[in-house]
């Protein structure tokens, strides 16, 4: 998981920059405000409305859909996983041809990016088809046995629409697979985002706390301690971060001095932002108030992030600032209703 916010230009992760080493010109100020205030907004839109999409994919009784329960000990094992997995993959570019691991990556994440930026944007699409569309309904089955012991692996339903969906989806992930443009990248990150907090859902706020708080310790290790997540980001070839270039003013999308922000300081805390939206919603006040704390203890957080990369030109574990400020933010508001109880029950 690569959770690291840092900015090329002061000396930390570069993606997408020459290969020959050359130093860049150094960015305006106004194309560094315009790359910081873009990776904010984008790291909000799939919080935001893949919150709203959760409370419809817990109520909903599609299988296809159905979101994936983050338990306690799940969400205890996590940062070892994700620790292994982080090494393992450094591991991986140290040994072999960086060259040919980004290639494999990149099918691999060709085929992912296409159907989950294809799910992303099927409720959207849905309100431009004209009511006279010949829409037909699909499904693919596949199981296991036969009889009595028969076992369904794969049980997916899909209609004519989701089909368009996929098509105009494939065009995407054809222009990322051929250029890498960071367009693409991003199209790809926002999807992924979204479809993270829409369908990972914690069973409840203490797994939430573990989760995050576990995840704290393993960003702060990973970036402060050693320089494994910065050359990892560096060297994956993969949609697994947002990037937007600083020298855009200058160059237009031909730009490549990039700031990224990693999946994982987007996903992490909005699944547990888009829990505290599900509990709003449990408490029929007809209010959002954690839910809108939350969010802005986020927006606090990150652009706490921001402003500390950008004092100490040194790439930042977001989740450090991240972490503290969307579990204490709601927890405050909690004491103060008096409706801690309630939030850990």
């Amino acid at each position: 998981m690569d959770s690291a916010l840092s900015d090329p230009h002061n000396g930390s992760a570069e993606v997408g920059g020459p290969a020959n080493g050359t130093t860049r010109p150094p960015s305006t100020p106004e194309g560094i405000a315009l790359a910081y205030g873009s990776l904010l907004l984008m790291a909000l839109l799939p919080i935001f409305f893949g919150a709203l999409r959760s409370v419809r994919c817990a109520r909903g009784k599609n299988a296809s859909d159905m979101p994936e329960t983050i338990t306690s000990r799940d969400a205890a094992r996590f940062p070892i996983i994700a620790s292994c997995t982080l090494l393992g993959l450094y591991l991986f570019f140290k040994i072999f041809s960086q060259e040919y691991i980004n290639l494999l990556l990149s099918m691999y994440f060709f085929v992912l990016g296409i159907l989950a930026l294809s799910h992303t944007i099927s409720p959207f699409m849905n309100k431009f088809f004209p009511a006279n569309f010949p829409n037909r309904q699909y499904q693919l089955l596949f199981t296991q046995g036969s009889g009595e012991n028969k076992e369904e692996i794969i049980n997916y339903e899909f209609d004519t629409k989701d089909l368009v969906c996929l098509g105009l989806s494939s065009v995407v992930g054809v222009w990322y697979l051929l250029r890498k443009h960071w367009i693409a990248n991003n199209l790809f990150g926002l999807a992924f985002s979204l479809n993270g907090v829409e369908l990972l859902h914690l069973n409840n706020v203490s797994t939430g706390c573990i989760l995050l708080g576990g995840l704290f310790i393993y960003d702060v290790f990973w970036v402060f301690g050693t320089n494994v997540m910065v050359t990892v980001a560096r060297s994956f070839e993969a949609p697994i971060k947002l990037v937007f270039p600083q020298d855009l003013l200058e160059k237009g999308l031909e730009a490549d001095n990039f700031a990224m922000l990693g999946l994982g300081d987007i996903v992490i805390p909005g699944i547990f932002i888009a829990l505290l939206l599900r509990f709003d919603i449990s408490l029929k006040k007809n209010t959002h108030t954690y839910f809108y704390t939350s969010f802005a203890a986020y927006i606090f957080g990150l652009g706490l992030t921001i402003f500390i990369m950008h004092i100490f030109k040194h790439a930042q574990p977001a989740l450090l600032y991240l972490v503290p400020a969307c579990i204490g933010f709601p927890v405050l508001v909690a004491l103060a209703k008096g409706e801690v109880t309630e939030m850990f029950r």
